[in-house]
């Protein structure tokens, strides 16, 4: 089970904070988000206790994704935050290094970030 929290509204530039809880372990987590009328979208990928990340392109240098094996936490830190970052963000947990939402085998119920101008 995976549990997200830290969503909210913001103005351009912000920053917020997202953490999702877990109460199991898989190989990897990461943050997806889902802007209205869009498709998922892979945002970070972080494995437990390798320190391997991956980012989209689009948050590189402004999202930094970490975890904290010691509580099953994962945490998505966004800066410098864009009304394009709207969304609604997920966490996933899988056993594959993927940036397909197909390959995650849990998922939390979501929170959502608006970023407004």
């Amino acid at each position: 089970q995976l549990v997200e929290s830290g969503g909210g509204s913001v103005q351009a530039g912000d920053s917020l904070r997202l953490s999702c809880a877990a109460s199991g372990r898989t190989l990897c987590m990461s943050w997806f988000r889902q802007a209205p009328g869009k498709e998922r979208e892979f945002v970070a990928l972080i494995a437990w206790n390798g320190g391997t990340t991956y980012y989209a392109e689009s948050v590189e240098g402004r999202f930094t994704i970490s975890e904290d094996s010691t509580n099953n936490t994962v945490y998505l830190q966004m800066n410098s935050l864009k009304p394009e970052d709207t969304a609604v963000y997920y966490c996933a947990g899988g056993w594959h290094y993927s940036f397909l939402p197909s390959e995650y085998t849990s998922w939390g119920q979501g929170t959502r970030v608006t970023v407004s101008a």
